[in-house]
């Protein structure tokens, strides 16, 4: 990997793992659907100078049922879902649960959709899922409000399952229309579905200062230049290394929380974390056994 693109990465884990401490910020001021309806919306405008060639909006306009659900399922749901967790949870174990999606994703492909699991990816899997187990089991009792917090980690799943839908999904309806097209598609879509439910849920009292920076922080660093990052890096450096984020994100977001919120690393939120990401990295492939899959004669790419 080059240097710049390297530099991407890093500013990209950066910039996601701050979505979970902007919207800590934000979400008591501005309530959980406001304030997923703001960054939609903020994102949305910040995205129309990339709709402006004649190619992309043509593409959109073909593509408008399949993007708009894409923006349902990968945007605005899990934007509320987010938000709504902000409000009792940590940043840095919202951040946390961020990375069980592609756990997910691999799960319901092996049981619904018929894709393969070798005996290595499958035993990341379970390590992965009894990572969230050991989360949210350690967790429960965070703070003095053991059923919100409940409530609030079960919206982090919630939202992970939607990106697990979205995933499965692109990938089969998506495969001809340009990444970029969705993603912007998809903020749009998103910005549109929840204005109503923005307006009906704003505060009867106006967001201080500090909540508004958050909101356009995260609206235009975490979701629009984030988005155009990300698809930049996949054109220059591939998949497999632009899903390296998927790991710098709990880590930033651990990290922000620490430093500006003063939020504490309990031994739940490291060992979790640690072996939820173990669990990611072997059920995707990232880390390879080679010794052990080779002992086992088990063929990797399966």
């Amino acid at each position: 990997m080059k240097k710049s693109d390297l530099a991407i990465l890093v500013l990209l884990g950066a910039l996601w793992g701050a979505s979970f401490l902007f919207m800590r910020m934000g979400a008591n001021q501005f309530g959980g659907m406001a304030l997923a309806g703001m960054r939609a919306i903020g994102a949305a405008v910040c995205s129309i100078p990339l709709v402006l060639s004649r190619e992309r909006r043509a593409e959109l306009r073909a593509n408008w049922w399949p993007v708009t659900l894409i923006g349902l399922s990968n945007s605005a749901l899990p934007f509320v879902l987010f938000s709504y967790a902000a409000k009792s949870l940590p940043a840095g174990l919202s951040a946390i649960f961020d990375a069980i999606a592609p756990l997910l994703v691999a799960a319901s492909g092996w049981l619904w959709l018929g894709e393969k699991l070798n005996a290595v990816r499958a035993g990341g899997l379970v390590i992965g899922l009894l990572g969230v187990g050991w989360l949210i089991g350690g967790n429960l009792g965070f703070g003095h409000g053991g059923a919100a917090v409940g409530w609030a980690m079960a919206a982090c799943v919630g939202a992970n399952v939607c990106y697990t839908f979205g995933a499965h999904y692109s990938q089969r309806r998506m495969r001809t229309v340009t990444p970029l097209t969705v993603a912007i598609g998809s903020q749009f879509a998103a910005a549109l579905m929840l204005l109503p439910f923005t307006i009906w849920q704003w505060p009867a009292k106006m967001p201080d200062t500090q909540a508004w920076i958050a909101m356009f922080g995260l609206a235009a660093g975490c979701t629009s230049l984030a988005y155009v990052l990300f698809y930049r890096l996949l054109a220059h450096a591939g998949t497999a290394p632009a899903m390296a984020v998927l790991y710098l994100i709990p880590v930033f977001g651990v990290i922000w929380g620490a430093l500006f919120l003063g939020e504490a690393v309990t031994l739940a939120m490291a060992g979790g974390c640690v072996v939820i990401l173990l669990g990611v990295a072997l059920t995707t492939g990232m880390l390879r056994l080679r010794g052990v899959t080779k002992a086992w004669g088990i063929a990797e790419e399966a």
